[in-house]
């Protein structure tokens, strides 16, 4: 049983399908005894949303002859449509479905599909024509016919208004089949086979293979003396306080202690080597307009605001 959690799909699909890939190709390698008689050991796959596992090109091709091997398969899908978004629209994989079981579908096109695969069935239409006045006492004449006309066995309507207990069973080479969905929590055949999960314990589980010797069992080396000091010396307490991350070890230098320095204002006006004549002019001039600022706001004022200017 390979139990997947729906949050984990896209995360383990490599995973299952390399899985299913190894089984099949594993299993079809050499068709060993007489095909037609019945094989002791059967597999059953059973892949419930088959196609949310993507393209199984192998898979797809071998689900023609792996029937002759021993291997039958049990595909699970919503609808048509994901079968057709994962394999397109001409795939094979109903094609090699012995046996199809349809339910109740909410897809118009899937239940047109299974509307054709049902086929038709012959219907008896009657027609009754009346001649004479209507209010006479009697009819003076009575005309019937009847006719066979052809029409679909189902519906796609009717295939869409299945009730929830009901299903239909198509196998090759025989009449479509309408049956009772058989829920088996609610057969009293079903509900007696049904046992509780097996506890698991150490020891070896059934048909378990006898072990192999080899030449690894009982080998153990002795601890290296070397590491073993390492070791005893890593755990060794620090004496220091502060913790580990406010220790300092010997090995790194001592930081520089870097003490930030204001630039002098009267730097900031000199021109600079890389600056062009047209930056050096744009700083004088910001440096006379902030001047003649400061020389307003003084005679403005009638008190001296900047002192030596």
């Amino acid at each position: 049983y390979l139990v997947v959690p729906p949050s984990d799909i896209s995360r383990t699909k490599p995973l299952v399908r390399l899985i299913l890939n190894q089984i099949g190709r594993r299993l079809t390698e050499r068709l060993e005894g007489d095909p037609k008689k019945s094989r002791k050991h059967q597999l059953l796959m059973m892949l419930d949303e088959f196609p949310a596992l993507g393209r199984l090109d192998f898979f797809e091709t071998a689900l023609a002859f792996m029937a002759g091997y021993g291997i039958r398969s049990y595909l699970i899908a919503q609808s048509l449509n994901q079968v057709s978004k994962a394999y397109g629209e001409n795939n094979a994989i109903l094609d090699n479905c012995h046996v199809r079981i349809a339910f109740s579908s909410n897809d118009e096109r899937t239940a047109k599909r299974i509307s054709d695969a049902l086929g038709t069935a012959t219907e008896l239409r009657s027609m009754r024509n009346y001649a004479g006045h209507r209010l006479a006492p009697w009819l003076s004449h009575v005309m019937v016919s009847r006719q066979e006309t052809a029409r679909p066995l189902l519906t796609p309507g009717e295939v869409m208004q299945l009730p929830p207990s009901d299903e239909l069973v198509l196998v090759s080479g025989l009449p479509p089949i309408r049956a009772k969905k058989l829920r088996y929590y609610q057969d009293q055949n079903f509900t007696d086979r049904v046992l509780p999960a097996p506890v698991l314990h150490d020891g070896p589980y059934a048909d378990c293979p006898a072990s192999r010797p080899d030449g690894w069992t009982g080998q153990v080396c002795s601890v290296d003396s070397r590491l073993a000091a390492d070791d005893e010396s890593a755990d060794a307490p620090v004496e220091d306080e502060g913790g580990v991350q406010q220790q300092r070890h010997p090995s790194l230098p001592v930081e520089d202690v870097v003490v930030s320095q204001e630039p002098d204002q009267a730097d900031l006006y000199k021109p600079a080597d890389d600056d062009s004549e047209a930056l050096a002019d744009k700083r004088v001039m910001d440096r006379i307009s902030t001047a003649a600022r400061a020389y307003g706001i003084n005679e403005g004022r009638g008190d001296d605001v900047i002192p030596g200017f």
